[in-house]
């Protein structure tokens, strides 16, 4: 019984030497090339106002966030799920006179279940998160800093994964769904489960119009599904269109600048939180089952707090870094 008193709850970590100081250095190497890309380092606290965590992007992390009463004053805490959306109350309060912010940050959040089976609950948080900045450059930008970051981390035969919400978005809203539907449909497409998404049309008698979302689930390979899905998803529709021309910029522009990595695109790949509005992006190594870091765009941040901001970042887990990479 007394050995069970110093076992860690499932999903946390602690770090011990030699791993402390090699996260430590890893740490201060991030951080450094943050700095000198124009990043500025913010310390958001471990615990705010429930209604402040879960306002605007915040309110998809509700179902991961530990909430409790404030003895002091009564009202509903919680301890961050992710940083994103303290960062984004921080450039929108903070910075209010700023048109462009560049923040970065690294800390520990705490989530109720794992993102994935097996994974951590704790996760050591890094990232960077770019607001004001509406176009593809901003994008690109970010996605360097996410690539950067893991060959600093020793990543070596890096993957990513392109995609963008906005074609998902646009045929869901051709079939009219509740939310409890819609939360079962997107459930159905991470799984790309196709007899599970053919028995939920035939439910709701919506097989004619589910067929798409079933074509949207093999909508994945190299770049040549770009076109694929101009010819199956596009006709006619101006945001799908121009969904797949952001895709196609930003893969020809990486494959200039890294040709060697490769490249995947899944227009159905949606996993994350569910804040973004625009391109999305992870990236993997081979054997590892997992992202190891990921990304893309949430326009629109930071109303709640007075200012609406088109916004794009990344973050990865630390641990996790430092566990795959050669530090």
């Amino acid at each position: 019984m007394a050995t069970k008193r110093w076992m860690l709850p499932d999903g946390m970590e602690e770090g011990l030497p030699p791993i402390s100081w090699q996260l430590e250095r890893l740490r201060r190497r991030l951080l450094d090339h943050y700095h000198d890309a124009g990043y500025e380092l913010i310390l958001p606290p471990l615990v705010e106002h429930l209604d402040s965590l879960l306002t605007g992007s915040g309110s998809a992390l509700e179902r991961q966030t530990f909430k409790f009463a404030d003895p002091q004053g009564g009202r509903m805490l919680g301890i961050r799920a992710d940083m994103t959306p303290q960062a984004a109350r921080i450039a929108a309060r903070r910075y209010a006179d700023s048109t462009v912010v560049r923040l970065c940050y690294l800390g520990t959040v705490l989530r109720i279940s794992p993102d994935s089976p097996g994974g951590p609950r704790s996760p050591r948080q890094v990232g960077c998160e770019l607001f004001g900045q509406p176009q593809l450059e901003g994008d690109l930008e970010v996605l360097r800093l996410m690539l950067r970051t893991l060959d600093l981390a020793g990543m070596k035969d890096v993957h990513l994964d392109l995609g963008h919400v906005s074609i998902y978005r646009a045929v869901i809203a051709r079939l009219n769904l509740e939310a409890e539907d819609e939360e079962q449909l997107f459930d159905i497409l991470q799984r790309k489960s196709h007899p599970d998404m053919a028995e939920f049309g035939r439910a709701r008698g919506l097989n004619g119009a589910i067929q798409t979302l079933g074509e949207l689930m093999d909508l994945n390979g190299d770049v040549s599904v770009l076109q694929r899905a101009r010819t199956t998803l596009a006709q006619g529709d101006a945001s799908i269109a121009a969904a797949l021309d952001t895709l196609e910029n930003v893969s020809a522009r990486l494959a200039a600048e890294f040709p060697q990595m490769p490249v995947h695109v899944d227009l159905a790949e949606l996993r994350g939180s569910r804040y973004h509005t625009g391109l999305v992006f992870a990236a993997f190594v081979p054997g590892y089952g997992r992202e190891i870091a990921r990304g893309g765009r949430y326009d629109g941040v930071g109303s709640e707090f007075g200012r609406a901001l088109p916004a794009t970042g990344f973050s990865a887990d630390m641990n996790e870094l430092l566990r795959l990479g050669a530090e």
